[in-house]
């Protein structure tokens, strides 16, 4: 008895997957109907080949690089071929943030873990180096923090320096949103650099913090400085490593193609990377809100002690979300097992 050739397999099979990669490609992008009646039985075809191909190579142990390829394939096909028709823009926005989005955070997990190690190496370097040298602050803090010491910017705000009108707040609220997408979206946008781009803005904007937070802290004003940063300090540097992980998902796709064409490996990950930057905006606004409000109300409008609280309550709520929400079964996601069963019928 002959042993299963694997190679072999590979090459008399992947003109069906190709063929079957192409014609997914113009359903995505036109949809089922587009197709004339034998493209649509050909596409049926490609996909039930596509299936067997699948279970016979998890049988016989085929790489796993061409088992993910068949699976995204036939998980791409059953979607098209069998999907519910889709419901309003609503109740699937609805659906994403309700299940959807935090599932997708903790799936790519280790691509957003990395870009918060970045983004807080960035700062654990930009702190070290004012510790030993705070003569270095001149090029390590924003110009806008160079003009006053800590103990002068403190002493502004606890005599009423802070914002305290309610259409200056709002105004200032909405110049720091504009800020911070421009910095989420270059940080995503930047993955197509293979990712350096992406490594160098999140290490960059984290220097400034660490350096700033050091300074206040050699100052002596380091609660000023936390009950300062950290009520939308949370959720917005959450929103920046999210989109840093989004990045380098981009990377990811240019970098590890794996069987596919780069071009369509970059295509599929842009995809997911685009969910996971246009799905934390809620969070980027969120931010931008608290840090145009609470985060410049100062003691003793405001306790400090009070203000890390509100911190800490809205971390924890952030997290318990993203890490919590839509555990249980997603009845919208097909199993390989069912992808098998189905296309046994």
């Amino acid at each position: 008895m002959h042993g299963f050739d694997v190679g072999r397999f590979v090459r008399e099979r992947s003109p069906s997957w190709e063929a079957l990669a192409a014609l997914l490609r113009d359903v995505e992008e036109r949809g089922l109907g587009s197709l004339d009646l034998p493209a649509a039985r050909r596409l049926g075809k490609l996909y039930r080949g596509a299936s067997g191909d699948l279970v016979r190579a998890r049988a016989e142990l085929v790489d796993a690089t061409v088992v993910d390829y068949l699976n995204d394939l036939v998980a791409r096909a059953y979607a098209q071929l069998h999907g519910e028709r889709r419901s309003p823009l609503p109740g699937r926005l609805r659906r994403f943030y309700a299940a959807g989005f935090p599932r997708l955070f903790r799936r790519e997990s280790r691509a957003i873990a990395l870009a918060a190690l970045l983004l807080f190496g960035g700062a654990a370097f930009g702190a070290t180096f004012t510790a030993i040298d705070p003569g270095a602050l001149g090029v390590l803090i924003p110009e806008q923090h160079q003009g006053q010491t800590p103990r002068e910017r403190v002493g502004e705000e606890e005599n009423g320096g802070g914002l305290s009108d309610g259409q200056r707040a709002v105004a200032f609220a909405s110049m720091l949103f504009t800020h911070n997408i421009k910095v989420t979206f270059l940080v995503f946008a930047l993955g197509i650099t293979f990712g350096l781009g992406t490594v160098a803005v999140l290490i960059f904007n984290g220097v400034p913090l660490g350096a700033l937070a050091m300074q206040y802290h050699l100052a002596g004003e380091g609660l000023f400085f936390w009950g300062w940063i950290l009520p939308h300090g949370i959720p917005e540097l959450t929103q920046i490593a999210i989109a840093g992980g989004a990045g380098l998902i981009l990377a990811r796709g240019l970098l590890l193609p794996g069987r596919q064409r780069r071009r369509d490996a970059l295509a599929r990950e842009a995809k997911t990377a685009a969910r996971l930057v246009l799905g934390g905006m809620p969070i980027l606004i969120l931010a931008g809100v608290i840090e145009g409000t609470i985060s410049q109300m100062h003691a003793p409008a405001i306790p400090y002690a009070a203000k890390l609280v509100f911190a800490v309550l809205v971390g924890a709520g952030l997290y318990a979300y993203l890490l919590l929400a839509g555990r249980g079964r997603d009845t919208t996601e097909v199993t390989a097992s069912d992808r098998t069963v189905a296309s046994d019928r």
